[in-house]
């Protein structure tokens, strides 16, 4: 059983779950959470909960970082008082918070300067995922870095080493557009069935024993059926990525125009006050545009 030191700065909905596994797996964890409370539930497993990031990278050998953003990151780490001062020279930095690539680039370009190690390690799978250990995790720095992880990252998951230091978050870019693309076509699909006659959950049924079956059409398109939208990626998140993976198709000029019209209709979405719902609410915003009832939107205004 490994006796390693691990920080995980960030426990929310998937923070949580993957400082558990990190803890069942025989490390040594901290955690801290701006709501401290979510952090003390990790307590009853054996986490030190600390008061402050700085607090508890201390003494670590590796600190996984999961917040809500690149700007989150930034002041976590790299403020006046952030956490990057108080980690050991040599140890192991890894974001695995969803960030642009040029903000993962710029980060590792600073911890090469400090002496520490960098991966940027992005993941999917969402909460269940993070709960059962199974995230997809890409993984963007040098081999060596990697080499370094991969036991702490197989606690959490199946890690995949993309190339070098910004691949890691443009993976997961890749992977928010194909997610927020099906997500958008499995809402429509729903959709014409209704509209057409046919009973959508038996359409759907039917979808998955074929080349239309997905994990979305599965996962989601079940929770669009049960008007079930309770949060494990809420789409104010999906809009931050596709804005993100827009920047970066923009720097590379190419024109993507199935990314433009996912990213307007989860913008239409946010700002008809479903930035809080899960991101598969997409289809409420399909449905109201076509003059359908859309009964969950107003939960969140």
């Amino acid at each position: 059983m490994s006796q390693q030191k691990i920080a995980v700065l960030g426990t929310g909905i998937m923070g949580r779950p993957m400082a558990r596994n990190l803890l069942r797996a025989g490390y040594v964890v901290s955690v801290w959470n701006r709501s401290l409370e979510k952090a003390a539930l990790l307590s009853d497993a054996g986490a030190h909960v600390a008061a402050s990031p700085s607090e508890a990278v201390k003494g670590c050998d590796a600190v996984v970082v999961m917040v809500s953003s690149g700007q989150v990151c930034e002041e976590v780490l790299f403020d006046q008082r952030g956490a990057i001062q108080a980690m050991n020279a040599g140890s192991l930095l890894i974001v695995m918070s969803s960030i642009g690539r040029g903000e993962a680039i710029s980060m590792a370009q600073r911890c090469d300067a400090l002496g520490l190690q960098w991966l940027d390690a992005p993941v999917s799978g969402g909460e269940k995922g993070a709960i059962d250990a199974s995230l997809s995790i890409m993984a963007g720095g040098t081999p060596e870095a990697f080499a370094l992880a991969e036991e702490i990252l197989l606690a959490m998951g199946r890690p995949v080493h993309i190339g070098p230091a910004g691949t890691g978050a443009l993976a997961k870019l890749v992977n928010q557009l194909t997610v927020a693309s099906t997500i958008c076509a499995v809402s429509e699909a729903l959709l014409l069935a209704e509209a057409g006659g046919a009973d959508p959950a038996r359409v759907r049924e039917a979808l998955l024993g074929g080349f239309a079956n997905s994990r979305v059409l599965e996962q989601h398109g079940q929770r669009m059926l049960d008007d079930n939208f309770l949060p494990g990626g809420p789409a104010k998140y999906q809009l931050k990525d596709t804005r993100a993976a827009s920047a970066v198709a923009q720097e590379l000029e190419l024109d993507l125009p199935l990314l433009a019209l996912t990213d307007r209709l989860f913008a239409d979405l946010v700002e008809a006050g479903g930035g809080e719902l899960d991101h598969s609410a997409l289809y409420l915003e399909v449905r109201r545009r076509n003059g359908f009832s859309s009964t969950g939107l107003h939960k969140v205004k």
